[in-house]
């Protein structure tokens, strides 16, 4: 009896057709491939609407990414602008948060720090500057700090050297100052045999004696004006006792000194006094402050060689002191 079972049957040798698809631009090509039924090849697919359609999409993927780059507009911060105000104004998707991160190289960390002037991409990433890498942006700055460095220590002698010189030429005028302000206060051991002095050390001299004008009571200016800043110090022309010091009128702040040969000397408008009456003084000691006390226009020392100790016994103040050998 014949066994049951199912036996397999030779099936002929056909025909497979194959699709084999060439993208070219975008056009599919189908061919048309002979193979054997018993070879191993691998089965056939449906693929040439995949293939077809798969060209098209990256070329629309392409233009796109064109089309969005066209999009892209730059546009200048003006003064009062900020993120939001420009992405509400330029309809920028995604608001300022977008608009920060596509300029965020240009911005930098800080969002709300924009200043006028500043190019920001509307609609698409900025385009990255070519400009040099903020570490190598450095490197020029580090040679050049080190150059010096290097140099430093070759013109350390030169600028030393230029510095004693400087120093050098300095240190006299220094030194003559010094030396003013020593032959002020001691202008009998340097100056004169007399012990007489000038009232102020490099004082100029501003409204003369004897000046006529209708703004004194006397028709004329009754002694010498020296002009000196407020603060400057003042001495005795010589010594003697202080016989006033304090408020005198249109004098302002005042003192008036008995000199030893019975003269009498007035310094008037002081900011401040150093000596109080019935007070002995030395020729170059200091006796107050120039300032601008009293009648006045500006700061100055009205100085006065006086017979008695009152107005209007006044003589020539200059040719005072250079009877007495003071060079004024």
């Amino acid at each position: 009896m014949p066994a049951k079972g199912k036996h397999r049957r030779t099936r002929a040798m056909r025909l497979t057709r194959t699709i084999a698809v060439a993208g070219t631009g975008g056009a599919a090509l189908a061919l048309p491939l002979m193979g054997a039924a018993g070879a191993s090849a691998a089965p056939a697919h449906p693929v040439s609407e995949q293939a077809a359609q798969t060209v098209p999409a990256s070329a629309k993927k392409a233009a796109a990414g064109s089309d969005k780059n066209s999009d892209a507009r730059t546009y200048t911060v003006k003064s009062g602008d900020y993120l939001s105000r420009i992405a509400d104004e330029q309809d920028v998707d995604g608001g300022w948060k977008k608009l920060y991160s596509d300029n965020r190289e240009a911005v930098g960390s800080d969002p709300s720090l924009i200043h006028p002037g500043l190019k920001l991409s509307i609609g698409g990433p900025a385009a990255k500057s070519s400009a040099p890498s903020s570490a190598d942006s450095q490197k020029p700055a580090k040679k050049s700090a080190e150059k010096p460095a290097d140099k430093s220590a070759d013109k350390s002698a030169d600028k030393s050297a230029d510095k004693s010189t400087d120093e050098s030429a300095e240190k006299p005028a220094e030194k003559s100052s010094a030396q003013k302000s020593t032959e002020a206060e001691n202008t009998s051991s340097s100056g004169t045999t007399s012990g007489f002095t000038s009232p102020v050390a490099g004082g100029t001299v501003g409204t003369p004696y004897h000046q006529s004008g209708s703004m004194w009571s006397s028709g004329y200016h009754t002694g010498t004006d020296f002009v000196v800043p407020t603060g400057t110090s003042l001495k005795a022309v010589g010594a003697g006792t202080v016989v006033s010091a304090g408020w005198g009128g249109a004098y302002g702040n005042q003192v008036v000194i008995q000199l030893a040969d019975g003269h009498y000397a007035q310094y008037a408008h002081l900011s401040s006094l150093s000596v109080s009456a019935g007070q002995s003084v030395t020729a170059g000691q200091q006796v107050g402050l120039s300032g601008a006390t009293g009648n006045v226009t500006g700061p100055h020392l009205h100085f006065e060689i006086r017979t008695t100790p009152d107005y209007g016994s006044d003589v020539d103040p200059l040719a005072y002191l250079r009877s007495h050998g003071v060079s004024v």
